[in-house]
């Protein structure tokens, strides 16, 4: 006789949602090279990467005091210097927007 995995039912107290994995703030200062603190303990880190010939893609990343991520955004800038393009990430992906 085979046993049944009961369904779990929609909102079930009993079965929380996994958490994200909250990065430490000595393992964003790793990832990133530069960042400012913020209000309330809160920091922005930023991370400049090349690409294209004269292109830019800079990311960043805004946490709380816990290091939680509130907020992930990449910036492209063309060989000018001029952003051209802002793809918000987190905490809702909106795609690429063209400047």
């Amino acid at each position: 006789m085979g046993s049944q995995i009961p369904s779990l039912p929609e909102k079930n107290p009993g079965f929380p949602l996994p958490r994200r994995k909250v990065s430490t703030r000595q393992q964003n200062e790793r990832k990133f090279a530069s960042w400012e603190d913020l209000s309330a303990g809160g920091r922005r880190y930023r991370l400049d990467v090349t690409g294209r010939p004269g292109w830019l893609a800079r990311y960043f990343k805004e946490v709380d005091s816990s290091e939680a991520t509130l907020k992930f955004w990449q910036e492209i800038y063309d060989e000018k210097g001029e952003l051209v393009e802002v793809h918000e990430k987190f905490p809702v992906d909106k795609g690429h927007q063209k400047l």
